[in-house]
């Protein structure tokens, strides 16, 4: 068979190939225009945006922007030119480091190209064939993908069941022996703040484990930088286990509102063994100028303004306290991750998204719909982001919409649409 012709036949997952088949820029690859921010406009009507991750609202900040600008001014979108190994290295680059490391409470850190393929890189150079990887299972895809280069290298890997103690104990039983008989070491791969459910890793019951088992913990705190913790330093500071983590990765890409991203450690060593060996790093442009610039405005903001953070929270508890109160199920979400799972709907994937057309169209309400392979089969979760910029005015007349969507939910209202729109 042509791979092309085997491509062509075949867009992806159930769900995915359904909106590429009949939602292209409307349920997938939506444009959103205007200024970023909570009121955008989505093909020619504003609409209320719950889609963007900018938890603290510093995308368009006045200082950040201003930094922004006056650094792409100053250095261009080129400068440094070159891996940061070879010729793309910076006192900038390195200061901005330390201030990462210090903020999150760690020795040192290392600055990435971006998020993505940064923490894949890191978990394919920490971990050689001899070493075993135990993994949660609802670890993002970045992490899975990090994962998918271990095995590529015929490396051992388990996953436990998600955030279950039980079954990770059971897991590192099988991982001891699998290390012993291969002479490698264990590590355990988890998350800070879950993307997609919102519920915060059990990192203090994780970290217990290590009296019992030898092990290494990598934590994705994407979520949880700037948003969890007393200071804004992620999880393991809400949790007061930051020295306990040995990896601490976070992107730029959420409450930073910019590309890039860091791994953090206690271990000077570790962290320089990364910079001679990440493939993502040595063989890439390093992070421009006008974002390392940029990103310690970010830094800097997200410190002397707590009032940020204090602004993001009461939207959140807000929207949650609301949802909760008129019936919604928002599962156990206590980050700002707001996901309301769609129930009582017997029409499937089309009656949902008759749901998100009429949010959109009717209410001008905009967020995400999420589907199978992002979420487990037979899940449909509507995916609310809340962010500092966004007002209680704004959480009211989205609760007074969800409000009349569940109950044309109950009436059937959609599902009878759905009826009459199908052909006889």
């Amino acid at each position: 068979m042509d791979i092309f012709e085997k491509l062509k036949s075949n867009k992806g997952p159930i769900g995915t190939a359904s909106m590429a088949l009949n939602g292209h820029h409307y349920f997938t690859f939506p444009k959103l225009e205007g200024e970023l921010g909570p009121h955008m406009q989505f093909m020619g009507k504003p609409v209320l945006n719950w889609s963007l991750n900018n938890y603290l609202g510093l995308a368009n900040h006045p200082e950040v922007r201003k930094a922004d600008a006056e650094a792409s001014a100053k250095w261009g979108l080129a400068y440094p030119m070159g891996a940061r190994m070879m010729s793309g290295n910076s006192d900038l680059h390195e200061i901005f480091e330390k201030e990462l490391a210090e903020f999150v409470g760690k020795k040192e850190s290392f600055l990435l190209n971006y998020g993505y393929q940064g923490v894949m890189s890191v978990i394919e150079c920490v971990c050689d064939h001899r070493d075993v990887i135990v993994y949660d299972a609802e670890s993002h895809a970045c992490l899975i993908d990090g994962i998918r280069l271990h095995k590529a290298k015929m490396g051992e890997y388990y996953k436990f069941n998600h955030n279950d103690m039980a079954s990770l104990e059971k897991n590192l039983e099988r991982a001891t022996k699998m290390a012993a008989q291969k002479g490698g070491g264990i590590l355990v791969i988890t998350e800070g703040v879950f993307g997609m459910s919102g519920k915060v890793g059990d990192l203090k019951a994780i970290v217990e484990l290590k009296k019992k088992f030898d092990f290494r913990l990598l934590v994705d705190d994407a979520h949880g930088f700037g948003t969890m913790g007393e200071t804004g330093g992620g999880v393991a500071e809400m949790l007061e286990v930051t020295k306990e983590v040995d990896l601490y990765f976070s992107t730029f890409a959420k409450s930073m509102a910019a590309i890039g991203g860091f791994v953090a450690s206690d271990d000077e060593t570790i962290i320089m063994y990364l910079k001679y060996n990440m493939r993502s790093q040595i063989y890439a442009k390093a992070l421009p100028m006008p974002y390392v610039e940029g990103g310690r405005k970010r830094l800097e903001l997200i410190k002397k303004h707590p009032e940020l953070r204090k602004n993001l929270w009461n939207v959140v508890n807000a929207l949650q306290n609301g949802l909760r109160e008129r019936g919604f199920n928002i599962g156990e979400t206590t980050s700002p991750v707001t996901p309301v799972f769609v129930q009582g709907i017997e029409g499937g994937l089309p009656e949902v998204t008759m749901v998100v057309r009429d949010l959109r169209d009717n209410m001008g309400i905009f967020c995400s719909i999420v589907t199978y392979p992002v979420v487990p089969k037979g899940q449909v979760i509507l995916r609310i982001i809340p962010t500092a910029a966004h007002s209680l005015e704004d959480v009211e007349r989205t609760l007074n919409a969800f409000t009349t969507i569940r109950e044309r939910i109950e009436t059937g209202f959609y599902r009878a649409n759905l009826v009459v729109a199908q052909p006889a």
